[in-house]
């Protein structure tokens, strides 16, 4: 019996064992993979820094090779020019309007969508969410008659309107399950110390949901930074092209410069980058946080 018992303690073990070794497995293919996309999404970038600080004529000899010398001067001329910070300073005034309106309108409907029971609810939300299923490119043509007709045409707040718009649905759909995972014991307890439902809002519902708010942000934020068609389509000074414009503008310009064309590139790409860098984990817990709800 005490042999049949050490046999089969045995062989019950067995399951943790294999599943310890798969663990021990898994683990380096896991890190290749993350190492393979890594590269794969790096590679591009780096290239495109390091070819900045070339020179034309040794990206036309031997452009896969480290820059030798290095030269400066590509981002020195880019940093000194005046068109670069104006489209730095358009992109950032139309990224900020639009970012504003889409937490605030989006705040706000969420809270209604979440927190108030009324016929048509979840239809009306269905509806907002919708607005994910429908591209820019579809509404390119009604938005420049629109915004033509009411005068808005070539003007910063004629792409920032849009583009807050267009950001509403992911925004609802991150802010609403977060809010509503909120327990109702507080909002009854507020009410109850005579608070308003606006007060409840805005001091209790809106501090709690912090983390959606700043991820809903930062996506508005970045989706308005690097839009180019709804610039293109409304803009046609070039004093008022956000960055995306004037990266082709400055291209198309700069044709045989082809260093200088990388280093403009580059430089453009540094504002969103440094947004994810600093507010990736918030940017998680956002979204995790609204997955939960």
């Amino acid at each position: 019996m005490a042999a049949l018992s050490a046999s089969a303690d045995r062989y019950s073990r067995r399951p943790d064992v294999v599943r310890e070794r798969r663990t021990w497995l898994s683990i380096p293919a896991s890190y290749l993979v993350i190492l393979l996309v890594l590269a794969i999404t790096l590679a591009p970038m780096l290239y495109l820094i390091a070819g900045g600080f070339s020179s034309t004529a040794q990206l036309n000899t031997d452009p896969n090779s480290l820059p030798h010398p290095w030269v400066w001067g590509n981002y020195a001329a880019v940093i000194t020019s005046s068109a670069f910070w104006q489209a730095v300073y358009n992109s950032a005034l139309i990224a900020v309007v639009a970012t504003g309106l889409a937490v605030t309108l989006g705040s706000m409907a969420a809270f209604a969508l979440s927190r108030y029971t009324f016929r048509g609810r979840e239809a009306l939300f269905a509806l907002f969410i919708a607005g994910l299923l429908f591209p820019l490119n579809t509404a390119a043509l009604p938005l420049f008659l629109l915004l033509q007709h009411i005068g808005l045409n070539d003007s910063l707040l004629g792409v920032a309107l849009p583009e807050a718009a267009f950001s509403l649905p992911f925004t609802i759909l991150i802010l609403r399950p977060f809010m509503r995972a909120i327990p109702g014991e507080l909002e009854d307890a507020a009410i109850v110390d005579g608070a308003t439902r606006i007060r409840f809002l805005l001091r209790i519902l809106l501090p709690l949901s912090r983390p959606a708010l700043i991820t809903v942000g930062i996506l508005a934020f970045v989706q308005s930074w690097n839009g180019y068609l709804l610039p293109l389509v409304v803009l046609t000074s070039q004093n008022h092209y956000t960055l995306p414009l004037a990266v082709t503008n400055f291209e198309s310009t700069y044709t045989q410069d082809t260093a200088r064309v990388f280093a403009f590139t580059g430089l453009s790409m540094v504002p969103a980058l440094a947004i994810f860098i600093f507010a990736q984990r918030k940017l998680v817990g956002g979204i995790v946080g609204a997955i939960k709800g």
